[in-house]
């Protein structure tokens, strides 16, 4: 089977799950909050067993590092546990970051332009980069819009903290794998990587939300 299209099915898999949890937040169980923490917690074992993988050179030159980040995947965790018991705002966020993703991607590809930072993230440019965040931004609006039926600015400005803050979670991750030197922090995900790789987006914006929410 082709990537395309193991990326897709996995993609289509990932869709369903979504649904199934959203249906048994309608149904008064907590699911986003029970997802979101098993989603951390598969991130940090995942990181962890790369780590373990790793040469003992890489380690110890990159140590501080990977502890820091090590941490602020815990701080992550905490935050999705605390997020996640408002599933309104964590649908917000998914959508925000999806659109910056989707955004950042197929302007960066369609635009190209000088690279952001190329030692840390090779294919990011900054065309992307200012692409994504007007496709989250948009989408924040609408979220409002369809929620309230009225202009929300505090969302704009939502809007483009998590965009910003889920490409720079992408750009830290990209530069981790390159420290490593592996491509994907798993593959447990077909297509598209380990968990890491799919929800790196949430390394900052999450944490973000939970201080906007404080």
């Amino acid at each position: 089977m082709s990537g395309t299209k193991q990326r897709v099915i996995v993609g289509a898999l990932m869709a369903l799950a979504a649904a199934g949890i959203a249906a048994l937040q309608y149904f008064g169980i907590p699911a986003v909050k029970y997802a979101g923490v098993v989603i951390a917690l598969a991130m940090i074992v995942e990181f962890i067993m790369c780590l373990k993988r790793a040469p003992r050179e890489v380690l110890k030159k990159h140590k501080l590092l990977y502890t820091v980040f090590l941490v602020w995947l815990i701080v992550m965790g905490i935050a999705i546990y605390n997020v996640g018991s408002r599933p309104w705002i964590v649908l917000l966020l998914l959508l925000v970051i999806c659109a910056a993703d989707i955004g950042a991607w197929f302007f960066g590809c369609r635009i190209g332009g000088d690279k952001m930072w190329e030692r840390m993230s090779a294919k990011k440019t900054w065309s992307g980069q200012i692409a994504g965040i007007i496709c989250g931004t948009i989408v924040a609006v609408l979220y409002g819009l369809m929620g309230a039926d009225k202009f929300m600015p505090q969302l704009m400005w939502i809007g483009i903290s998590v965009a910003l803050m889920s490409q720079y979670g992408d750009i830290t991750a990209s530069w981790i794998k390159r420290t490593l030197g592996i491509k994907d922090f798993g593959t447990i995900l077909p297509g598209h990587g380990g968990i890491l790789d799919r929800f790196d987006g949430w390394i900052y914006a999450l944490p973000i939300i939970w201080l906007i929410m404080l």
